[in-house]
């Protein structure tokens, strides 16, 4: 779906709406409207797949983004000291939330983390702000299929030296990821199952 460039009015300016439960609701229909397809597709994980939830439709779209931000920012634990993923899905992510912590007055610094260690300078795996030993991060994953992709992160975190026991992801395809998160001794919370995203998708269909 392309994106409106026209000029919005208020009233169509959801993603500042106080209400987090009217705020969630808008986001799932965003993640139904513009990120979620059905075909035949092959998934990042080499899974076949008859849908796909396009995340960057959601987490790049202004409100989409903001909405992000605000709905995950709650979810973290008090003592919080940094949001992290792995380039390039959850970069979006982490970013909204560490702008939205300031407007809640409790600035949190974003930490991306590479696939690979960079080739030149410094040759980090981990880009941000350099955090205490043991700073309790909270890693973010856009879409959780087999859970891997979240683990590699939480792995470069803990051989950086931080401490992370949670993961939160905004829609869970179900398939895996959260056993495996178990497994680890890690907490998992996600926005939206990938029946909720699929329900909603059909509910807009049919209206």
């Amino acid at each position: 779906m392309t994106y409106p460039t026209e000029t919005l009015t208020h009233s169509d300016i959801w993603a500042t709406t106080a209400d987090l439960t009217t705020l969630r609701h808008k986001l799932l229909d965003l993640f139904s409207q513009r990120a979620y397809q059905e075909g035949d597709f092959v998934l990042a994980s080499g899974l076949r797949s008859s849908y796909y939830v396009n995340k960057m439709q959601v987490t790049l779209h202004p409100q989409g983004a903001l909405a992000v931000g605000r709905l995950l920012f709650p979810l973290l634990p008090v003592d919080t000291q940094a949001v992290a993923g792995l380039t390039m899905g959850a970069d979006p992510m982490v970013t909204a939330v560490s702008i939205v912590s300031v407007y809640e007055n409790r600035p949190i610094p974003a930490l991306i983390i590479r696939k690979e260690a960079k080739g030149y300078g410094t040759k980090a795996y981990i880009e941000g702000p350099t955090l205490p030993e043991g700073a309790k991060v909270v890693v973010l994953e856009d879409v959780v299929t087999t859970g891997q992709s979240a683990l590699k992160a939480v792995e470069r975190l803990k051989d950086a030296g931080y401490t992370v026991n949670q993961i939160i992801s905004l829609v869970d395809r179900q398939q895996g990821g959260a056993e495996l998160y178990q497994s680890a001794g890690l907490k998992f919370e996600t926005l939206f199952s990938i029946q909720e995203v699929q329900e909603r998708y059909r509910q807009l269909a049919n209206s």
